[in-house]
């Protein structure tokens, strides 16, 4: 993964190098979310089995997707007592109008930045 933005031009990365930078996600996390486009809802155990890892593992990398708005969860309740969560992804579409959202919040804020850069960096801290 590139780790400066001259990397980024030069180098080579790909559609995940950018939805990973942009959202703050791991690869771990974007394996998640397509298995979840691609097999529907499930519980974070069997994400766990799916992935070949732990039930806490899965959970981390569902919580990071929630937290970013990729996947949401839903509460059943079990017959005789209790419930479980199911986790669901919201469709591709939208990860593609989030990533694109924060790359134009992202280049408006650095534009304002750089309005007055010659000023400001010739300015003593």
């Amino acid at each position: 993964m590139p780790s400066s933005i001259p990397e980024m031009i030069h180098g080579n990365f790909n559609c995940s190098d950018i939805a990973k930078c942009v959202l703050g996600l791991k690869s771990l996390d974007l394996e998640t979310y397509r298995l979840l486009v691609q097999e529907g809802a499930k519980t974070a155990e069997e994400l766990g089995e799916l992935l070949n890892r732990e039930r806490s593992t899965a959970y981390r990398a569902l919580q990071n997707l929630m937290t970013c708005g990729l996947v949401y969860r839903e509460t059943k309740t079990i017959e005789g007592g209790g419930y479980y969560y199911i986790y669901n992804a919201l469709d591709p579409c939208k990860l593609k109008e989030m990533v694109q959202g924060n790359i134009d919040t992202w280049h408006e804020k650095m534009s304002a930045l750089t309005r007055d850069i010659e000023k400001e960096i010739m300015e003593k801290p």
